[in-house]
């Protein structure tokens, strides 16, 4: 069974592309939604770039996303957090 393997502080999300954030360069990130309804998380390769994704997320959900280490994340609210984490066992 694979268990969480905590990396990095937990941080609060940007609202903006601007302020999007690699989060410590991590290539599996552990989002939570503490916002009291669904909130968008968005990535790309680098600040600005044009090839943007976005997904949903569902209140009081725990999501794993797997990203290139230099992509940069963000979110439509502060109340998502963001962790660096990776898997052992």
């Amino acid at each position: 069974m694979a268990r969480t393997l905590l990396i990095g502080n937990e941080v609060a999300l940007s609202t903006t592309s601007s302020g999007g954030s690699s989060i410590s360069n991590a290539s599996v990130v552990r989002i939570f939604n503490g916002l009291a309804g669904n909130a968008t998380v968005s990535m790309a390769s680098t600040v600005g770039a044009g090839d943007t994704v976005t997904f949903t997320m569902p209140q009081s959900h725990v999501e794993f996303l797997e990203k290139p280490p230099s992509y940069v994340i963000w979110a439509s609210s502060t109340s998502v957090r963001a962790t660096k984490v990776g898997f052992t066992g």
